[in-house]
């Protein structure tokens, strides 16, 4: 997938570092007000007013986050910049800038480096950010990429993980388990692919599947949707690991305990049709799949006739006293404890 498809391929010692920067950045136009200096100084100036400035950081390493084998690198520059808006949106918060800082081994050429940043360049524009700053280095074992979001809130509208009370209603936003099962998919096409250098995978049927692993969007729309209907969350977080991890996170944060009900959980058809093609349980997917990149949020339940009917929404549950514990309600109406098996970037396999 590194391979760049021109005839040439330009080494990066031929650039250097600030060679290379100015290549990579030359298309990123500073677009908001709030960005007084973006590249080209020793850091970036913003200017928000009277509003508060929202930070957060993810950093991204080969082998670990992301295979080459399978994800191309324009749709890697793009994942990792949702990655990070995706956390600036979970404070109820606007994204305005991002910065990007790269660690790359040798056996990337230059073109290979322009294909990541057109995808970083094109996440900037449909999700308006500012690209205003970063770093590159030289990296041993391939590729890493660390991505830090800005973003912007007045103090009022910034929604944290800790405000969720007993009754409220567990809301998330569009559905679960899809980016999980089209990594399971590129995964098993890339075994066959070892086996076969010839064979050519017929992805049709996965294609929603996989656009949600590779190409994931984040939910940019759910904070503005959510000030006109009316609707402050009372906590706020975004799936990444999983959905019992984050809904873990809300209740120990809260200090709540929860009643997630199974049959609520909103599923895509296909995520149902390929969990059935690998015999694995479609609810055990979306509660430690991971990468969806929604938004679960709390509200109280005087809000309920705000966000009911809304397709953007779906009430699975809601928070209960503390003492009552975490618990999965199933289709049976048994009550089973709610464990935390998502995305463990600190995991390692055993030998």
């Amino acid at each position: 997938m590194i391979e760049d498809s021109h005839n040439s391929r330009t080494n990066l010692s031929e650039l250097g570092e600030f060679g290379l920067i100015d290549l990579l950045t030359k298309n990123l136009a500073v677009k908001l007000p709030s960005t007084i200096k973006g590249i080209g100084d020793d850091a970036a100036v913003m200017d928000f007013k009277d509003q508060k400035t929202i930070i957060s950081t993810d950093l991204l390493v080969e082998g670990v986050h992301f295979d080459l084998a399978y994800m191309p690198l324009k749709h890697l520059g793009y994942k990792a910049v949702m990655v990070n808006l995706s956390d600036i949106y979970a404070m109820n918060a606007t994204a305005t800038q991002v910065t990007v800082s790269l660690a790359v081994s040798n056996r990337f050429p230059v073109e290979a480096l322009e294909e990541l940043y057109s995808g970083i360049e094109l996440a900037s524009k449909i999700y308006n950010v500012d690209v205003v700053g970063g770093d590159t280095t030289s990296s041993t074992k391939g590729l890493l990429i660390s991505v830090t979001a800005i973003g912007k809130a007045s103090l009022e509208e910034i929604v944290y993980r800790n405000g969720a009370k007993p009754n409220d209603l567990l809301v998330v936003t569009g559905d679960l388990g899809a980016a999980y099962m089209g990594l399971q998919i590129l995964e098993r096409e890339k075994e066959v692919f070892k086996v076969n250098p010839n064979s050519q995978p017929d992805l049709d049927a996965y294609t929603y599947l996989i656009e949600r692993q590779l190409k994931p969007e984040a939910r940019k729309d759910v904070p503005p949707m959510l000030k006109e209907l009316g609707v402050l969350p009372t906590s706020m977080i975004d799936i990444s690991d999983g959905l019992s991890s984050e809904i873990i996170h809300l209740c120990k944060n809260s200090k709540t305990g929860v009643n997630l009900f199974e049959e609520k959980i909103p599923l895509d058809p296909a995520v149902i049709s390929a969990c059935e093609e690998f015999e694995i349980d479609s609810t055990t997917i979306a509660l430690s799949g991971g990468e969806d990149y929604e938004l679960l949020f709390t509200v109280s339940q005087t809000d309920f006739d705000k966000i009911k009917g809304n397709p953007h929404f779906s009430i699975i549950g809601h928070m209960t006293e503390e003492r009552e514990g975490m618990h999965l309600v199933t289709r049976a109406n048994a009550k089973i404890p709610l464990i935390a098996k998502g995305w463990n970037a600190m995991e390692r396999e055993e030998d």
